[in-house]
């Protein structure tokens, strides 16, 4: 019997990535001063790594995990997605049509591999939407 880990699925990140996404993220975050949470997800939306800072909001550990689902759901960055929800545009529906919470707000970044494959995001929640776009793409330099 082998001593290494069966592989299930392919399109992965692994928890040292997640790591190293959420301490840039975290160096981004001391920079506005706001408590944050950062989550990361695999490339099938499940949670890899939060971490929520002390004193940040409770409400932010479960946006920053929707954002970055959304994000690995349609691979690209949630700030891009806005527009599509709003009345009469093609996804005006898909927040109540799903059993899984999603959120189109900034505030998440798919991660892609070196052939462009989504396996995971980073979902960032705690200060404006715009910062908290801003501290998942300080995520990505980590990778």
């Amino acid at each position: 019997m082998s001593n290494s880990m069966t592989q299930i699925s392919p399109i992965i990140m692994s928890l040292q990535a997640a790591q190293d996404a959420t301490a840039a993220a975290l160096k981004k975050v001391r920079s506005f001063g706001i408590p944050y949470t950062v989550s990361i997800v695999d490339g099938a939306g499940h949670i890899l790594l939060v971490t929520r800072m002390d004193g940040a909001a409770i409400a932010s550990i479960d946006t920053s995990i929707a954002k970055a689902r959304t994000s690995v759901y349609f691979g690209a960055a949630t700030k891009d997605l806005a527009a599509a929800v709003a009345d009469g545009q093609p996804l005006a529906t898909i927040q109540t049509s799903t059993s899984i919470p999603l959120a189109f707000v900034a505030g998440a970044i798919p991660v892609k591999n070196s052939t462009g494959v989504v396996v995971g995001a980073v979902g960032a929640g705690g200060g404006s939407p715009q910062q908290d776009h801003e501290v998942a793409a300080a995520a990505l330099t980590a990778l």
